[in-house]
């Protein structure tokens, strides 16, 4: 899972880029691989996942007897602070997980370990997923796995409105009529949720009206044409028309609690979400998942993946690098999918995960591949993002107009990714 972070949290990976930056790769770790009892500890930030990354150490831990994998559970919002902090200190778990935004600022600097000794195949996971965790010609990641992104609904809530529910060929214009339909804003019920979430929500919908976040080689933004314009008031407009909580409402409650709650029709969610919602048994029966609406170019889903990354001063390095492949590999898909976790990124091991909730029409988040465009990223993600969320908070809660908002953000934007490359 990849969340847009929050602007509280943004900051602090933007604050602390500068001692990672700053830190030196020297004295990586000797690399034992005696046969002496080992302890490596595995960096996650899921807790729905965790069993299924518990059984797949255990896995590992059955081919290799004398060593135990211990996972350290962190969640998202601290997550990346926490590891920045870690590894400043020497005390960063031996493997960890790793997502795109982030991935290019560690490889740079030393602080995660090249995998290309460990027989990974390249053409055994999506070439995307293979070229995201690759920097100057070496991989340091291996995808463990991906997620699109898809329009959950509530079919008590669609029955009782008598609105038809989401399918395949909905448009944009069908999304705003159902969820004007299905709000009631005077009993707190709204049609849609409409989060200032980037994965999730504008993300998507600027590439579904023909736009882009950042140029394909994260050199140039896309902030300021027609087309991300539109993308963005999608949202913002369902909010002007009541068929979302506002800004400020879905501060003081976190969005996804309204459709959680039953108290919205609608929430756009990553393919993470499957197995949190099947788990939750005021929920489980009363949600289904349909594709994305489509904007004038499309319905286009943004594809992430996260990546398994060894850390390269680990003192048991290349155990480490052994059980990040591995907790990626085929062996280690079949638990994840098979169990429902999480969409696998090995090739081949995708089915098993739509067979374990069949409940659900989770077909369309593979569908989804089809048309997927790429997480936007850079060198130093972290530095745009912190304009992104800081200035598209204000556009959300109505003090900047859309307009304004992405002309200062383009400009913005674009003067952090030239300072990237000089």
């Amino acid at each position: 899972m990849l969340r847009t972070t929050t602007g509280r949290t943004v900051a602090a990976l933007a604050a602390s880029a500068a001692a990672l930056l700053a830190l030196s790769a020297c004295s990586s770790g000797s690399g034992t691989s005696s046969s002496d009892d080992v302890t490596i500890s595995y960096g996650i930030w899921d807790q729905n996942q965790q069993p299924a990354m518990e059984e797949i150490a255990e896995a590992f831990t059955a081919e290799h007897p004398n060593v135990t994998v211990e996972i350290q559970l962190t969640p998202y919002k601290e997550y990346f602070t926490k590891l920045q902090t870690s590894v400043s200190g020497g005390a960063a778990p031996d493997v960890f997980w790793m997502n795109g935004p982030n991935f290019q600022l560690y490889a740079s600097n030393g602080v995660i370990a090249p995998l290309d000794d460990q027989g990974v195949e390249a053409s055994d996971y999506p070439q995307g997923l293979i070229d995201l965790y690759t920097y100057d010609g070496s991989l340091y990641g291996v995808p463990k796995d991906f997620d699109t992104v898809a329009l959950w609904y509530n079919t008590e809530l669609f029955d009782a409105a008598g609105v038809e529910y989401p399918s395949a060929g909905w448009t944009w214009d069908d999304l705003k009529a159902a969820a004007a339909k299905l709000s009631d804003p005077a009993a707190g019920v709204y049609g849609i949720t409409a989060t200032q979430y980037g994965q999730e929500n504008y993300y998507n919908s600027i590439a579904q009206a023909g736009g882009e976040v950042i140029s394909a080689d994260g050199t140039e933004s896309g902030y300021g044409s027609s087309e991300a314009l539109e993308g963005i008031t999608l949202w913002t407009d369902l909010i002007a028309a009541g068929s979302s909580p506002t800004a400020q409402q879905m501060t003081d409650t976190a969005a996804e609690d309204f459709f959680i709650s039953g108290k919205a029709a609608m929430f756009q969610n990553g393919s993470w979400a499957a197995i949190a919602y099947a788990e939750n048994p005021d929920l489980a029966e009363k949600v289904n998942v349909a594709p994305l609406p489509a904007g004038a170019d499309g319905n286009q889903s943004v594809i992430h993946g996260i990546g398994n990354v060894a850390n390269a001063k680990s003192t048991n390095l290349d155990i480490a690098k052994e059980f990040a492949a591995f907790a990626s590999g085929e062996q280690a898909a079949a638990i994840q999918s098979e169990s429902g976790t999480v969409i696998p990124a090995f090739n081949g091991s995708q089915q098993a995960w739509v067979d374990a909730l069949p409940q659900y029409d989770l077909q369309v988040y593979i569908d989804a591949l089809e048309s997927a465009v790429p997480y936007p990223v850079s060198k130093n993600t972290a530095a745009w993002t912190a304009l992104e969320s800081e200035i598209l908070s204000q556009v959300w809660a109505g003090t900047v107009s859309p307009e304004d908002g992405l002309t200062q953000l383009a400009e913005e934007m674009q003067a952090a990714l030239d300072a990237e490359s000089e």
